[in-house]
């Protein structure tokens, strides 16, 4: 709903246009002022009470040619301020509408005011004001990339693929991420990158290590002990997780 200001030092056009505003549904407001001065006076009051105040104004329906200071002149006044109404010049001579628009106008409306060519640019003010004044969208929450993760080193974060990952060793409440080029502490239990991490091939193979099944280039047997070769580096198997590790690799190889 608009709240609205028309401005026009002939009185019958003023009255006329008054009636045209208050029947439209989209107006839920109308008053006039008798020339510019006034109407600055107006707007000046509305701009204190703030966008959301008993004397707000959305839009000014602003005749050209007055006495004193014209309609041109209070539209350049308006550009100045931080959050002036929109403008939606009503005037009976066609040639001012480039400085008109110049000045942002919304619309151009000639006299004698026909109702539906009104009722378009109230459409037009009411489509804008709605725009301007609609909430920002909410910022997108982006679910987190299950490639990559991200890491920090010296202020910089980095992001390691998941699949360059060979092997993951527990460090505490932190964990460490072991790829061919280096390793990377995060701050996650390696419980949760386990849980996390499980479909894309991560085996659990004691209480301190996580392996990439993909990075498996051997599995080792010395009496009675196990363990695996990840790269260059060897790392033990506990007893309670060999089998599975065995039955995975098997699969993996004769799948």
């Amino acid at each position: 709903m608009l709240r609205a200001l028309a401005v026009d030092d002939e009185k019958p056009s003023l009255e006329e246009l008054l009636y045209l505003l208050n029947a439209d549904p989209r107006v839920s407001s109308a008053e006039g002022a008798n020339d510019a001065t006034e109407a600055l006076r107006r707007i000046n009051r509305a701009l204190e009470s703030g966008p959301d105040g008993p004397d707000a104004i959305d839009v000014v329906f602003l005749d050209i040619h007055m006495a004193g200071l014209d309609g041109l002149d209070l539209a350049r006044l308006l550009t100045g301020f931080a959050r002036p109404p929109l403008v939606v010049f009503v005037t009976a001579h066609e040639g001012f509408a480039v400085q008109a628009f110049d000045l942002k106008a919304v619309d151009y409306v000639l006299k004698p005011v026909r109702r539906e060519r009104l009722a378009e640019a109230i459409r037009r003010a009411a489509q804008l004001r709605e725009a301007t004044t609609a909430p920002p969208p909410p910022i997108p929450v982006h679910e987190p990339d299950p490639d990559q993760i991200p890491v920090e080193l010296g202020g910089v974060t980095r992001f390691v693929a998941v699949d360059d990952i060979t092997h993951v060793e527990a460090q505490g409440d932190y964990a460490r991420l072991h790829t061919p080029q280096g390793s990377h502490l995060v701050r996650i239990p390696l419980s949760t990158l386990e849980e996390r991490w499980r479909a894309r091939g991560f085996v659990r193979i004691h209480r301190r290590h996580l392996v990439a099944l993909r990075h498996v280039g051997e599995l080792r047997l010395d009496a009675g002990t196990v363990s695996v070769l990840v790269g260059p580096v060897e790392l033990q198997v506990s007893r309670r997780h060999a089998r599975e590790l065995r039955d995975l690799l098997m699969r993996r190889t004769t799948g």
